[in-house]
């Protein structure tokens, strides 16, 4: 038998010493601004290690200083979260759009490129696009199929080789399932590196969560979360999470303090009950997300199911990097509809037990209208390129029994 526990067992106490608490089983909230030094010399040693002016010494345990740098059910949250991916380190945010564009404000300055995959969330796109342009960083996008040459033919020609500082994917990418090769993206990386200037990988993991893919195996420098989705996993709550060396997140965490959206002790406490649950939640959505597929797959009234249970060995690369990164094929599901916003609209007005609602992930099972709702801020041109259309709709699924999930989604689509 091995001795080395799993992470879904070490989730209900790693890094929490009741003895501390009054012995309380589950960590409390530590409600307060500040923090008290029992010395002014441990004061001193405190904010050395923190600002980054000495390592931290061999067995030196760090204080805590104040809450916008640390705090006791961050902490917690950030070891235990590293658990799942198997990384060094942590840092947890106020949102997931916080914790990705605090790694490209790090990461970035003026007159450097950040290479994207596409699609992306609209968030993470709008902001690349629309707000990177200000601080004078360019971007450049490379598309599904595009190999490794290719890429670097694209970074080149645009004259960005030596700006390069970068890349953000997002694997599988929001709301078409689409897979990007992580390894394939590293060596891209690479290629592009230089003593004096590395190129990072950034891995929107979020579409997968913490359990279903394990970026930073495959190559990936950060990996990314919305930790709203999978990882609070009962929609109350918005948070985002970055982890990755320690080195690296040293770095993302220097700069969350000044920016101050590290997340609250209130969130923090939250996500820790709920990753107690983390494993047992994403399985349950798992096998429902694989009844439902295989539901809409055989009806005459969709057109198309984009999801990663119906890739074959037909689809080529694809099915190549869903067997290599993939533990699962995830809980999303987006299918077309036969017809288009008129009848996707009429299928969303008629749902009973699946809510019409934004966001992913959680225990109730949600559907929205990509086009129109979380990817309406993407260029139309660039929308139809990727065949985010009026006719699609996206399905998070839930914990609920299967049966009665394809039944609400059956009489919705009768109703067309």
């Amino acid at each position: 038998m091995s001795n080395k526990m799993r992470p879904e067992s070490l989730m209900m106490s790693y890094g929490y010493k009741p003895e501390l608490s009054e012995g309380a089983i589950k960590c409390p909230i530590f409600q307060t601004s500040t923090f008290v030094f029992r010395s002014a010399e441990e004061g001193k040693a405190f904010f050395e290690v923190a600002y980054g002016h000495r390592p931290k010494n061999e067995n030196e345990e760090l204080g805590l200083i104040y809450s916008r740098i640390n705090n006791p059910d961050l902490e917690i949250l950030e070891n235990r979260l590293t658990l799942w991916d198997e990384a060094e380190e942590c840092a947890v945010f106020e949102s997931g759009m916080a914790a990705i564009t605090t790694v490209m404000l790090e990461f970035l300055k003026p007159g450097d490129c950040v290479l994207i995959s596409s699609p992306l969330y609209g968030g993470s796109d709008h902001f690349v696009r629309k707000v990177l342009p200000k601080y004078g960083i360019n971007s450049l996008t490379f598309k599904l199929g595009q190999t490794k040459e290719e890429i670097i033919e694209l970074v080149n020609n645009a004259g960005m080789a030596d700006k390069l500082a970068l890349i953000h994917i997002e694997t599988p990418a929001n709301p078409t399932n689409v897979l990007v090769d992580i390894e394939m993206t590293k060596r891209i990386a690479e290629h592009f590196s230089t003593e004096e200037k590395p190129v990072y990988l950034a891995v929107d993991n979020t579409y997968m969560g913490p359990l279903w893919q394990h970026p930073l195996k495959h190559g990936a420098d950060l990996v990314l979360y919305s930790a709203t989705k999978y990882i609070g996993g009962h929609s109350d709550v918005i948070a985002g999470a970055c982890l990755g060396s320690k080195a690296l997140m040293a770095r993302v965490k220097g700069l969350r303090t000044f920016l101050g959206n590290m997340a609250s002790p209130n969130t923090g406490w939250l996500l820790m009950r709920s990753l107690e649950t983390l494993k047992a939640r994403m399985d349950i959505q798992s096998g429902n997300a694989n009844k439902v597929a295989a539901f809409l797959n055989e009806h005459p009234k969709v057109e198309k199911v984009y999801f990663l249970g119906n890739l074959t060995e037909a689809d080529g690369a694809q099915f190549d990097i869903r067997n290599r990164q993939c533990l699962s094929n995830g809980g999303m599901i987006s299918f077309d509809v036969i017809g288009g916003e008129k009848e996707a609209f009429k299928f969303l007005n008629s749902l009973k037990l699946i809510k019409l609602a934004v966001s992913l992930g959680g225990t109730e099972s949600l559907a929205e209208h990509p086009a129109t709702m979380t990817h309406v801020d993407v260029d139309v041109e660039l929308r139809n390129e990727l065949k985010v259309t009026g006719k699609m709709v996206r399905l998070s699924v839930g914990v609920e029994y299967y049966e009665d999930l394809i039944s609400d989604i059956s009489q919705a689509l009768d109703s067309i």
